[in-house]
């Protein structure tokens, strides 16, 4: 079993004092830069504290080291879908939007939804939407209550019988929120980069905005027109006259263009020496095929600009009725623009399904289609691998290609109802397929990235070192250059430096037993 990157750094510091046993199978990257600079009584102290905790577990405590602990960077996270809704109520108010505070059809009003033009509304409709104070006014304690439990995932479990199936549920949210989504992003990413600063994460890659998607309707036809089961001559057939138009289209390399500049100015004055933010373009999988690879061309486009936008990805429940008709379509697709644009990295939501969700045929290759037809090199999700086809001979390739899985607790215990052993987190980590832990979508779920990893540590035990090795993975499999990538594990190697002598500090200060 090979030893853990930092493992075997820290043994070559320590190696006249202790030796270190090899942490559990959990392939690095090829090319891997960490510099382990803590001393040797840190590390120990805070690994045997850290074993302390999880062997109860003492989750109070534990919840306290896992908000020190650096936790590198968080690989999978959707900007909308990170902001809490209280934040958004102060974008409400900033606008001076109001909230219908209940359904009126003749008035044309929603409960809980955002009305951007208040000032249009008649005396009837007016009395119905509140503003953002109106809403945080005690006398209307109620139906704040119930906006927070409708704009995220806030006491579901407590009114299950009062709600619509928990996977519509979490996608709903997006569209009460939504309206004020791009109030500022520049604002909104401040917001989030202080919150990351203070949970000790230094790197975000975020999906901010989908991609232009331009339209030429006599080529689009052929596009829409390909049958689900089409083969890869025939995909590339109906493709390439589209390609051909969007490569030479100015008006679709302007909406590129567009599209990287309203990114730069969103991530303004953001990185810093502590922390870096970097952007994935993606595409719905729900729309029409002709529309997705429009999209998608306008995300590779972007991505080979070299700017901030680092990978494609392509969103949106993965169950739905086009996205699981079309699904080997767009992997073809993706196929499709690699070949064109070789250097474009590809993270990609794949296998965010379970038993049931679907029929048993569709859980069966959607990870291996993602990694063997698109390229992807990380997969977001992964949920359903114990399904597929050939799964041992899928996470090989995985583990031998360096396909990292994007593990996301509590969005895919909710969504999906797979938790605790269900979880295939343990059968990534038995066959070597490397893994980081990641939000998804933190504010529609009420949790932060401290809190993913206490859940990772409280309940699959890993070990000190195994945990430590999932961090820099975060650092590893990021589509950061090789020179960004060796400065940020320099500079995570040093925040465990200082997260281990206060380590020591804790353990030193824990009560022993009378």
């Amino acid at each position: 079993m090979k030893r853990a990157i930092a493992s075997v750094l820290l043994c070559a510091i320590a190696a006249a004092l202790t030796s270190c046993a090899p942490a559990p199978a959990q392939v690095a990257s090829p090319k891997a830069y960490t510099v382990q600079i803590s001393t040797p009584a840190d590390y120990r102290a805070t690994q045997r504290y850290y074993d302390s905790l999880i062997a109860g577990p003492n989750l109070a405590a534990l919840t306290l080291l896992m908000t020190m602990m650096p936790k590198g960077g968080d690989l999978h996270h959707h900007y909308s879908g990170a902001i809490y809704v209280e934040t958004y109520l102060d974008w409400v108010k900033q606008k001076a939007y109001c909230i219908y505070r209940a359904d009126n059809a003749e008035l044309k009003a929603a409960k809980f939804r955002i009305e951007t033009k208040p000032g249009g509304l008649n005396a009837a409709a007016r009395a119905l939407c509140l503003g953002a104070d109106q809403v945080r006014d005690f006398a209307n304690n109620a139906f704040y209550r119930e906006l927070l439990s409708r704009w995220s995932d806030k006491d579901y479990e407590n009114h299950s019988q009062q709600q619509v199936a928990p996977d519509q549920h979490f996608f709903d949210t997006f569209g009460y929120f939504g309206p004020v989504s791009d109030y500022d992003y520049n604002q909104g990413l401040r917001h989030l980069k202080a919150r990351a600063v203070a949970e000790n994460v230094q790197y975000i890659e975020t999906m901010l905005r989908s991609t232009p998607a331009p339209d030429n309707p006599a080529l689009s036809k052929a596009v829409n027109e390909l049958p689900s089961d089409a083969g890869q001559a025939q995909v590339e057939a109906a493709l390439a006259p589209l390609y051909e138009f969007l490569i030479s289209d100015q008006a679709t390399d302007m909406g590129v263009a567009d599209y990287l500049n309203r990114t730069d100015a969103a991530a303004a004055g953001i990185d810093d020496g502590d922390f870096k933010l970097r952007f994935q373009a993606y595409v719905s999988r729900g729309n029409a095929p002709a529309k997705v690879f429009a999209g998608l061309y306008s995300a590779f486009a972007a991505v080979n600009a070299g700017r901030r936008v680092v990978a494609v990805n392509i969103v949106g429940p993965e169950n739905g009725v086009v996205a699981m008709r079309d699904y080997s379509l767009h992997m073809r697709m993706f196929a499709f623009l690699k070949q064109k644009y070789p250097t474009v990295r590809l993270a990609l939501h794949a296998g965010e399904l379970t038993l049931g969700m679907v029929p048993p045929e569709g859980l069966q290759s959607h990870v291996r289609e993602a990694v063997e037809v698109a390229g992807a090199e990380r997969i977001g999700h992964g949920v359903d691998i114990v399904y597929e086809r050939d799964a041992p001979g899928l996470m090989r390739t995985m583990r031998e290609r360096g396909v990292a899985v994007e593990i996301n607790l509590t969005s895919n215990a909710f969504i999906l109802g797979v938790k605790n052993e269900a979880h295939p987190v343990q059968v990534y980590r038995q066959q070597g397929v490397p893994f980081v832990i990641s939000t998804d979508d933190a504010g529609v779920s009420r949790n932060n990235l401290s809190g993913e990893y206490m859940l990772y540590a409280s309940r699959y035990k890993p070990g000190y070192d195994a945990l430590k090795e999932t961090v820099f993975n975060s650092i590893r499999y990021s589509f950061l250059s090789d020179a960004e990538k060796t400065a940020e594990l320099r500079g995570l190697a040093q925040r465990f430096a200082v997260f281990e002598a206060r380590g020591r500090e804790l353990a030193n200060g824990a009560p022993t037993k009378q």
